[in-house]
């Protein structure tokens, strides 16, 4: 699995492909392993980092803010149509309240349900799909956590 520390500027090998109007900035190994893929991939039509800013409000200060989802990818699927999609990519603890175990974890996961809540209508409004990746998603590997078993008698 990638570091997730990882940061830097990503230079695409298919420059064609990328339309953001920055330089694409990986903030995590996760992203840059997504970034690799949207570049590389040939069903890949289009995609952007960190392109889109959307307004929402923070359930602890009650201040509006701004959201940036990290993905916007255009993609032709196997039937030939264009899907546009908006991708998050968080780590499985900062995306689910029960996956969560310190409070900041938890303060983390409604801060970003948050933010996603805003990003669904704004891609509802826009006619695009929203996905959260995590490492599950990214890496194929993920394993549920193990459960105690108990010793047959």
């Amino acid at each position: 699995m990638a570091n997730n520390y990882l940061q830097g500027i990503f230079t695409p090998t298919n420059p064609d492909k990328y339309i953001g109007h920055t330089d694409p900035r990986y903030r995590s190994g996760w992203e840059l392993t997504v970034m690799r893929f949207c570049d590389n991939h040939p069903s890949i039509i289009g995609w952007a980092s960190e392109s889109l800013r959307i307004p929402y409000r923070n359930p602890f200060t009650g201040k509006q803010t701004v959201y940036v989802p990290d993905f916007l990818i255009t993609y032709q699927d196997k039937n030939g149509n264009k899907i546009s999609e908006v991708i998050e990519v968080k780590p499985r603890k900062q995306s689910l309240i029960g996956e969560a175990v310190t409070q900041q974890e938890k303060m983390t996961v409604v801060l970003n349900m948050a933010k996603w809540e805003a990003c669904r209508a704004f891609c509802q409004r826009m006619g695009l799909r929203f996905r959260i990746l995590t490492e599950e998603d990214i890496y194929n590997n993920w394993q549920p956590r193990s459960k105690p078993t108990r010793k047959k008698r």
